[in-house]
């Protein structure tokens, strides 16, 4: 199968067209001539939302990097959403399981959402739609953003790495395990951003309509809010069917993309300077109020998280890191190391009868040994060193090989009766990158700060919520952004 990159382009070269055609048949006189794109693009100066796409592919790998080395200090919080909701995702999955569908909804989860972030972009930029074309664009940027800090110090483990006999149907399949174990930790399941993503488009169209004075279902774009509201809802099903979220992931998700749209919609008109400078309106007295309450607001919310990983430091050696049914086979994932890095494993077996059977291999050379959410412990075995560790032994294990990715293997070998088996995984990556973590969580706390603020300030000023107008615009009111 050719690789995720060739795919993607693949879909990028003959869908973008078709969508911007098939969305527009009923109102031609919206596109965009092709010969009129490049003076489109400087016009509108969508060359900067094109930087926002490289910032944020830089960001997420500067976030990535950092998840791993800062685990045994933030621990994870899978316990306790398990508590909260039980097995009921695998209710979903053992229903509907079938290779077809599993086929499709790995499809639609990698490629299909990826081009929905990039193809509405383009779009709303076909289609003269210059506000809209902001705001997309700025939703998959600061969206994550928001995200950072749920993820560096949240962290939950995807659902088939917790629940016994819930496959890996995306994860541990071939070319789609080479591509999340260079780009996802399997630990960020809380917020699903293949729910706020595609919910913060279909809030920033509503609102868009609202001050348009319009209903959605009016708007000329309604056929394409319609498609972009459907791939949102099977994305819910998708994450839950695939082991990978949790159900409350999807409330969690949905909340993160509306403190994201909100904050994007009232935002917007200021960047754009529809009213003015960015900064019209802004004294001192009115900047050191943002200062000082949104200031506090991010200290408090700091406060918060080192309040979590202390926390997790008193209660880690309590918590396993993954469970294992009989006949389980998972995987914990060693990032790549830079020379002269390493990276030292201590696994755990917490079973009072059975015997832990781990392999540390090269990622690249797992991959004809995993199809269908199954990973073939046999033929790994028969491959590559077998460690074994016995009920309430250990394993150590040191990583030096620089430039690749590692998995850590872990199978549970008994049988039926034997019960789930919990394994404690430490991974210590020599480095103090703790306090990277806080400062790359500073924006979003920022941003959920500003927004409550805001709409705090526009009660008390009787101003609609959805107003997106600077404050120094509104009536009788001396407050500004």
């Amino acid at each position: 199968m050719a690789s995720p990159y060739w795919v993607m382009m693949g879909i990028i070269l003959i869908l973008t067209p078709a969508i911007c055609w098939l969305f527009t048949l009923h109102r031609k006189e919206l596109r965009t001539p092709m010969s009129r794109v490049g003076q489109m693009i400087h016009d509108q100066r969508y060359y900067l939302h094109m930087a926002g796409y490289i910032v944020i592919i830089v960001w997420k790998g500067i976030t990535d990097k950092l998840n791993e080395p800062i685990k045994g200090a933030t621990g994870h919080w899978t316990d306790w959403v398990y508590a909260i909701e039980g097995e009921p995702v695998l209710w979903i999955q053992q229903t509907f399981e079938n290779a077809t569908l599993t086929s499709v909804l790995n499809f639609h989860y990698l490629f299909i959402y990826l081009f929905l972030i990039y193809v509405t972009t383009v779009y709303y930029a076909y289609t003269g739609e210059r506000d809209m074309t902001d705001k997309v664009t700025l939703n998959y940027l600061l969206i994550y953003a928001i995200a950072v800090p749920y993820y560096l110090f949240f962290n939950v483990e995807v659902t088939s790495s917790w629940i016994p006999e819930m496959k890996a149907l995306l994860y541990h399949d071939g070319m789609y395990t080479a591509f999340y174990v260079s780009h996802d930790p399997l630990d960020n399941a809380v917020p699903s951003l293949h729910v706020a993503i595609p919910f913060g488009i279909l809030l920033l169209n509503w609102m868009h309509c609202r001050n348009l004075g319009i209903r959605v279902r009016d708007w000329a774009h309604y056929r394409y809010h319609v498609f972009i509201f459907a791939n949102t809802v099977l994305f819910c099903f998708t994450i839950l069917y695939l082991g990978i979220h949790w159900i409350v992931d999807i409330p969690l998700g949905m909340a993160v993309g509306a403190i994201g749209a909100l904050f994007i919609h009232q935002i917007q008109p200021r960047l754009r300077n529809d009213y003015g400078s960015v900064f019209k309106g802004m004294t001192g007295k009115r900047w050191r109020n943002h200062f000082i309450v949104e200031g506090i607001a991010t200290i408090l919310i700091v406060a918060l998280m080192m309040a979590a990983v202390s926390y997790q430091a008193d209660t880690g050696d309590e918590r396993p890191s993954f469970r294992l049914g009989p006949g389980d086979s998972t995987f914990e994932i060693v990032q790549k190391l830079d020379h002269g890095e390493t990276v030292d494993l201590t696994l755990t077996n917490w079973h009072e009868t059975e015997t832990l059977q781990v392999i540390l291999v090269i990622s690249e050379n797992t991959l004809e040994q995993m199809e269908v959410g199954d990973i073939n412990w046999d033929g790994l075995a028969e491959n590559w060193a077998v460690i074994e560790a016995g009920p309430g032994e250990s394993i150590q294990l040191e990583v030096t090989q620089p430039r690749v990715w590692h998995l850590v293997i872990m199978h549970h070998p008994g049988e039926e009766e034997t019960g789930v088996m919990e394994v404690k995984v430490l991974s210590d990556y020599n480095q103090d990158a703790l306090w990277k973590a806080y400062l790359l969580s500073i924006p979003s706390l920022w941003i959920t700060a500003w927004v409550v603020h805001r709409l705090y300030r526009m009660k008390k000023s009787g101003v609609h919520w959805l107003t997106n107008t600077p404050s120094h615009t509104w009536p009788n009111n001396g407050e500004s952004e």
